[in-house]
């Protein structure tokens, strides 16, 4: 949970209270205030709570100080501990048996110590100033809101766009970093009204006449849509170069919507059709950002999508630390029980399954599985191999999940596994002779299948 998120009210309350807060009773207070909002942001009231009128759990009216612009009223976690007496610890230690452990020794001295440097709350000129730094603070953090015009990216969207800000300091953060680059001010408007537009690389600060706004690139969505879908299609090279323009100027005009989404979905599943893992997997990794801001779009559908890819690169840690983060009720979606079932049928070494469930795949899972598929058949054959002393063609087409003879004796022999009994009779009647073909087949997966190459990972 980004501070980037919070409501402007929310970060004016928390900068009160963290301006009464002392090394003393720092950790005490930031665990209060860690607690309450986190209580919050769970149940969904971040922007509709009046914090103004908040009070943490133990409140108590203080008698009224000059403070100024600090509050009449005082957490009890906000009010100096009573400093402990440094005779009467020092009287209680000599009293003490002599088997005291060190570690008691220890703690009377610390405690002895942080008496020694309590903060004098009867310094009225002390608090005073502390009291004017934190307002100044604050009337800075509205100059800007008033500046962006906008709240945080996570908020709302306002026709189709959202504008961020980078997150203000807390009062016991340092001022922010000139050399950092402030990307408000570079937040802009396109004017330009192309439809198409090739895609550079930015090199310099983008200029608003080079920049599609929001309706245009609606328009330029569906034009690129259309003519995918009617042939003849255009060049891939071409159709990813234009989608790659189109996700610039929706990122370059921080424009975060459903739209956003819906244009990284659509050129996610086109690199998919056209076995482009590398913009694949740069569009997977936008979107999971896009659908934690809680935008809507596919999520099930691209759940399993990510699921499928982990079994791709046997990254089983993750795999594991990603499906106990997954909701219920994407669990029970039909593509994700689809990626379950892969995910058993290969752990289990059920090839036949699992070629069932490559030919069954729903969506553009099976353009996933395609990149690891053949790697499974071959540990199949592995394992058919050593079971069987020969086996018909037909047979190995059934059990791999082949749809003809053919793509099945094109299969083996891209694998160099050709050891047929009668190599020159038709398909319908070729035989396997297993135990030759075991080396073969051991080198095969051994040389290419044993590492994992994705292209494009992230």
């Amino acid at each position: 949970m980004s501070s980037d998120s919070w409501p402007p009210p929310l970060k004016e309350w928390v900068a009160k209270c963290l301006g009464q807060i002392t090394d003393m009773n720092r950790s005490e207070v930031q665990a209060e205030l860690k607690q309450v909002i986190s209580e919050a942001f769970a149940a969904h009231t971040l922007w509709t709570t009046d914090w103004a009128g908040v009070q943490l759990k133990r409140w108590r009216p203080q008698p009224s100080h000059a403070l100024c612009c600090l509050s009449a009223e005082v957490m009890t976690s906000l009010m100096p501990k009573p400093p402990p007496v440094f005779n009467i610890l020092k009287r209680k230690s000599l009293e003490a048996p002599m088997a005291t452990s060190k570690k008691a020794k220890k703690a009377a001295l610390k405690n002895a110590a942080a008496a020694a440097y309590a903060p004098d709350f009867n310094d009225q000129a002390a608090l005073h100033r502390r009291a004017q730094r934190f307002q100044r603070e604050h009337e800075l953090e509205k100059t800007k809101h008033v500046r962006n015009g906008q709240a945080s990216k996570a908020s709302f969207y306002d026709g189709g766009m959202t504008t961020t800000r980078s997150g203000s300091a807390t009062p016991d953060e340092p001022e922010g970093d000139p050399n950092v680059i402030d990307w408000d001010r570079y937040t802009i408007v396109g004017t330009s009204q192309e439809i198409f537009k090739d895609y550079l690389r930015l090199t310099s600060e983008p200029k608003p006449e080079s920049i599609r706004p929001y309706a245009v690139l609606r328009k330029t969505l569906e034009e690129l849509k259309e003519r995918w879908k009617k042939g003849p299609k255009p060049t891939y090279p071409w159709i990813c170069n234009q989608f790659k323009s189109l996700r610039q100027d929706l990122t370059v005009q921080r424009i975060k919507n459903e739209f956003t989404v819906r244009v990284y979905e659509i050129h996610a599943r086109i690199a998919l059709e056209s076995n482009d893992m590398v913009e694949y997997n740069q569009c997977q990794s936008t979107l999971r950002s896009l659908y934690d801001l809680g935008i809507p779009g596919q999520v099930e559908e691209f759940t399993a999508y990510r699921i499928l890819m982990l079994l791709h690169g046997r990254n089983r840690s993750e795999l594991n630390l990603f499906v106990g983060q997954l909701t219920p009720r994407q669990k029970a979606n039909k593509s994700v029980q689809h990626a379950f079932a892969v995910q058993r049928a290969q752990a289990m070494g059920n090839y036949v399954k699992l070629c069932e469930l490559y030919n069954d795949a729903p969506f553009m899972g099976a353009y996933i599985m395609d990149h690891f598929i053949d790697r499974e058949r071959i540990k199949a054959m592995m394992v058919i191999t050593k079971a069987y002393r020969t086996i018909s063609l037909d047979a190995l087409k059934k059990k791999l999940g082949f749809d003809t003879l053919d793509d099945t004796r094109i299969f083996l022999s891209e694998h160099q596994i050709t050891t047929f009994t009668n190599p020159n009779s038709p398909d319908t009647d070729k035989v396997l002779d297993c135990r030759p073909a075991i080396p073969e087949i051991n080198r095969t997966f051994e040389e290419k299948y044993r590492k994992v190459t994705i292209r494009g990972a992230i």
